[in-house]
């Protein structure tokens, strides 16, 4: 029965029903679009990546300089590698959090850890396909890995890297996770997509309060998402009074992406949405907020990730006056 089924694929049409098979489980897991890439190493990427940390625009994500050929070359990541599979889904909340007399959080941030949620129907996904191929071997990642999964989803058509430097779906916006397969089994590749639609919009750049943004670029060291999540220590006074309320993550250069304004729409998975508790924040209650309580309300929440003591110091700076301009870099930043 096995070998049947290994040649039930062997040639480039079954191949191709294999692939539209994979689509359609896809779909029924709740990712929204898949692309399907041959593995390859992506000299352009490698050489933008390069530049960018030696700019040290990655500023404390010292783990970005660690396996850079692997992140360039999944060959490296895994053994007889020849397809990525990248597959998106929506997490565009149902319910936005509360704005009046209230602090900020990214949306992707409202519900259950997407590590957790994606890696589950990820490995779905792989059983499905080695039930119809025994002999395929395949593994899960979910931007917890040294894959670049914006260039291998623009790779498979899936999008355009925009000038905020986020993956964009011409009908669906950028309030997407991106999950990968990669597999030994060799899909037929899809085109590419080349061209890019942000034409003369400069939105999110000047919305930016910290001008992390260049067109194509971001200053990490500038960036109000890494500094209230990746960033240890205390946040450079530079930035004082400057983060209209964000405590964990930013998503000034999504909300005013023309794309996420027109065709941005409400995920369908409920482990998104914001508990109750959350609902129910306010400046007071965030200040307030017991260690005991963050525990066991952000449990599985993207929220871990500061830790207790680092969203207090976020809640801290976001009271901060403005005290100097933040178009002065911190010290030691590198800039062009």
């Amino acid at each position: 029965m096995e070998e049947g089924r290994k040649e039930l694929f062997s040639n480039t049409k079954d191949q191709h029903s294999f692939k539209n098979m994979v689509r359609a489980k896809a779909v029924e897991l709740g990712f929204d679009n898949s692309g399907f890439s041959a593995v390859d190493f992506l000299p352009e990427e490698a050489k933008y990546l390069r530049q960018w940390l030696d700019r040290g625009a990655h500023a404390g994500m010292t783990y970005m300089e660690n396996h850079f050929e692997k992140r360039t070359d999944p060959a490296l990541l895994f053994e007889n590698a020849k397809s990525v599979i990248s597959l998106t889904f929506n997490y565009f909340p149902k319910k936005i959090l509360p704005t009046e007399n209230n602090y900020k959080i990214s949306k992707y941030a409202y519900g259950k850890d997407y590590h957790f949620v994606l890696k589950e129907k990820l490995w779905t996904l792989i059983r499905y396909m080695q039930s119809i191929e025994p002999g395929l071997s395949a593994r899960p990642f979910v931007d917890s890995a040294p894959v670049l999964d914006k260039a291998w989803a623009q790779k498979s058509g899936l999008g355009w890297i925009g000038k905020n430097t986020l993956l964009i779906q011409q009908r669906k916006g950028s309030f997407f996770f991106i999950g990968e397969i990669i597999t030994d089994y060799a899909f037929p590749p899809d085109e590419a997509l080349t061209a890019n639609y942000c034409g003369k919009c400069t939105r999110c750049i000047e919305a930016c309060p910290t001008q992390a943004l260049r067109p194509y670029s971001v200053d990490a060291n500038r960036c109000i998402s890494y500094l209230t999540i990746e960033h240890k220590g205390e946040i450079p006074e530079t930035f004082a009074g400057g983060f209209q309320n964000w405590i964990f993550g930013c998503d000034i250069c999504q909300d005013v992406c023309p794309y996420n304004i027109r065709f941005a729409v409400p995920t369908q998975e409920e482990a998104f949405s914001p508990p109750a508790e959350l609902m129910e924040m306010n400046k007071e209650k965030w200040e307030n907020l017991s260690r005991e309580d963050f525990r066991k309300w952000f449990k599985k929440s993207p929220l871990k990730r500061s830790k207790y003591e680092g969203l207090q110091r976020n809640i801290r700076f976001a009271k901060e006056i403005k005290k100097q301009p933040v178009e002065e870099p911190p010290p030691g930043t590198k800039r062009d």
